[in-house]
């Protein structure tokens, strides 16, 4: 594929598209626990959120009756089965503050999943997944469900970066990836359990990773491989703009396909405000989309210029 001409990210079009996919539930606190720097992974029964999310999905929460906006939150881990959802985020104003509050069996009103996903594909199957700071949830998931296809021999690799403590024990990978620099061992324990290579990324001089930005550390490894096997690459990205810049940036230079998925402020989460709209480019020209609901995952070409 040429640069600035792979696949985009297909989506559903046309009026009425998101009719009985989008489901306000009142859902039940499984349980919610604390990591270090204010950051908390939220388990809620909504079976059928859980039952319809895709990777790259996100709920909006009401934190709590005082608080009337609700707040997006990507979805990390879903168990369809079971029928619950779990999110990760980190305390950021008053209504996060509210969220880290409640406790097992209260309820929080939850409308979702809203938005459309990341699409491997099958054609690529060695996927670079590079999660910074609160984008992380949505690479988990992704990693999780490639883990569960069987329509192509899928080879993730999860690169993660934070400049706070992760929020999970890092502990030594025994998964050798070759083109790592030497010494960058740190990886998710979750990842390791699910035989999903992970490796972490910090410039707070942390234990095992990589002493950079994420991007230098995903440059490092697709410099190691052939010309060959980054035709079989596919990018997959979530986190802070100037972080998705840069990735973008990393894979134009490897001529290799790119999703974001991108973070803005939402009030409705539902596409009727229109207040997260971005420009996008488009076969017709530059055209402003909303990231609640024709995103937040795109072609990171679109979005961002060379």
């Amino acid at each position: 594929m040429s640069k600035g001409n792979h696949t985009p990210n297909s989506a559903p079009t046309g009026k009425g598209r998101h009719r009985d996919t989008i489901f306000v539930e009142e859902a039940a606190v499984i349980e919610q626990t604390t990591h270090a720097a204010g950051q908390y992974i939220l388990r809620l029964q909504a079976p059928r959120c859980a039952a319809r999310a895709t990777p790259g999905s996100f709920v909006h929460l009401t934190c709590d009756p005082s608080v009337p906006m609700r707040r997006p939150l990507s979805i990390m881990r879903t168990d369809a089965e079971a029928g619950w959802i779990e999110v990760l985020y980190k305390v950021v104003g008053s209504g996060l503050h509210h969220l880290s509050q409640r406790r097992r069996g209260e309820t929080l009103s939850t409308l979702g999943p809203i938005g459309q996903g990341f699409t491997p594909h099958p054609e690529r199957p060695r996927t670079l997944l590079i999660g910074g700071g609160v984008g992380i949830p949505p690479m988990v998931f992704l990693a999780e469900s490639l883990r569960a296809r069987t329509d192509a021999p899928w080879q993730p690799l999860v690169l993660m970066g934070s400049e706070i403590p992760f929020p999970f024990r890092t502990r030594p990978s025994t998964i050798v990836v070759p083109g790592m620099p030497e010494g960058v061992i740190a990886a998710m324990p979750l990842l390791e359990e699910w035989g999903i290579p992970s490796r972490l990324s910090s410039l707070s001089d942390f234990a095992g990773c990589f002493q950079g930005y994420i991007t230098a550390l995903a440059t490092a490894w697709l410099a190691s491989l052939s010309a060959d096997e980054l035709k079989q690459v596919e990018m997959f990205t979530c986190g802070p703009t100037p972080m998705l810049q840069a990735a973008t940036t990393v894979a134009r230079r490897f001529d290799i396909p790119c999703q974001a998925s991108l973070e803005e402020f939402m009030a409705c989460a539902v596409g009727g405000c229109a207040g997260c709209t971005v420009p996008v480019e488009t076969a017709a020209g530059t055209a402003m989309k909303r990231v609640c609901v024709d995103g937040p995952v795109f072609d990171a070409y679109t979005v961002f210029a060379a």
